[in-house]
C-alpha cells in the first residue's frame, strides 16, 4: 500500500525570515491526520534567509539530523560543538537528556535550504551526542547511499532507533529498488526533481509512505532527482 504526501498539502508557515514545510504536525501547524510515521517524527524543509537563524533554544530525547541542501549553517551547542554545515553534508544530534544549541544562515549571497529530520530515539534519557559526515553527488549517484543507520560506521551517522536513510542522486531514467523486510515500511521523500514511487508518480516536496510492499522501485522522471528513503520498523 502506498499513501501519498502531496507537498502542497504540507503545513506552510512564513516567518520572513524563515520559510518552511512540514510534513508532519510541528510548532503552529497541527493535523491530527499526520503526526508523524512509524517512528519518524519530522520533517521540515526550511529555507532560512543568509544573515538570520535560530537562536539557542532546547531538545531532549529526539534523534535530529540535518540534511544540507544549499547554503550553510552555523552550528554551536552546549556540549562544544561548533561548525559550519554546506550543501552535502549530514549532521546528526542526539539530544537525550537535554541539550541546548543554535543554527544561522551566514550572511552572503545564498540562503541556506536545508531539510530538517526528527527520529524517536530507541529510548529515553541517552547521552548527548554529535556528528557531521559529508557525502557527494557521486557518492549517492544511481543508488540508495545508507547516510544514518543504527550501527554507523562505513560513513554513515549513527542513529539510536531501528531506522536507516538513504540518499539517492537519480539521473533520467536511472532505477534503484530497495527491498522491506516483512513488517517494515518506508518513507520516500523526493528532495528535487521528480520521481515514479512504485508507479506513482511524485514532484519536488511529495513523499509517500510504504507499507506491506516488498520492494519499493524509485525511477527517476528528471533529468535530475534527489530523494531520501526511511526504512523504519
Amino acid at each position: 500500500m502506498i499513501t501519498i504526501r502531496r507537498s502542497r498539502d504540507r503545513g506552510h508557515i512564513q516567518h520572513g525570515w524563515l520559510d518552511t514545510y512540514h510534513s508532519f504536525s510541528f510548532g503552529d501547524y497541527y493535523d491530527p491526520a499526520h503526526m508523524g510515521f512509524r517512528a519518524l517524527r519530522v520533517i521540515n524543509e526550511d529555507r532560512i534567509d543568509a544573515g538570520t537563524g535560530f537562536g539557542s533554544h532546547p531538545h531532549r530525547d529526539m534523534e535530529i539530523v540535518t540534511y544540507m541542501l544549499t547554503g550553510a549553517i552555523e552550528h554551536r551547542d552546549s556540549m562544544g560543538n561548533g561548525s559550519t554545515i554546506r550543501a552535502g553534508d549530514v549532521q546528526r544530534m542526539t539530544a537525550g537528556t537535554g541539550v541546548v544549541h543554535s543554527e544561522y544562515s551566514p550572511k552572503g549571497p545564498e540562503d541556506a535550504h536545508l531539510l530538517q529530520i526528527w527520529i524517536l530515539p530507541d529510548r529515553q534519557g541517552l547521552e548527548p551526542s554529535y556528528e557531521e559526515r559529508t557525502f557527494s553527488d557521486a557518492d549517492k549517484r544511481g543508488r540508495l547511499l545508507p547516510i544514518a543507520t543504527p550501527t554507523g560506521g562505513d560513513g554513515a551517522v549513527r542513529i539510536h532507533q531501528d531506522a536507516s536513510i538513504h540518499a539517492s542522486v537519480l539521473e533520467g531514467g536511472d532505477t534503484v529498488t530497495h527491498s522491506l523486510a516483512p513488517g517494515r515500511h518506508a518513507w520516500v521523500q523526493v528532495v528535487t526533481g521528480a520521481v515514479e514511487v512504485n508507479g506513482e508518480r511524485l514532484e519536488a516536496g511529495d513523499a509517500a509512505a510504504v507499507a506491506n510492499e516488498p520492494h519499493v522501485v524509485v525511477t527517476a522522471a528528471d533529468p535530475r532527482s534527489e530523494l531520501l528513503l526511511f526504512d523504519l520498523a
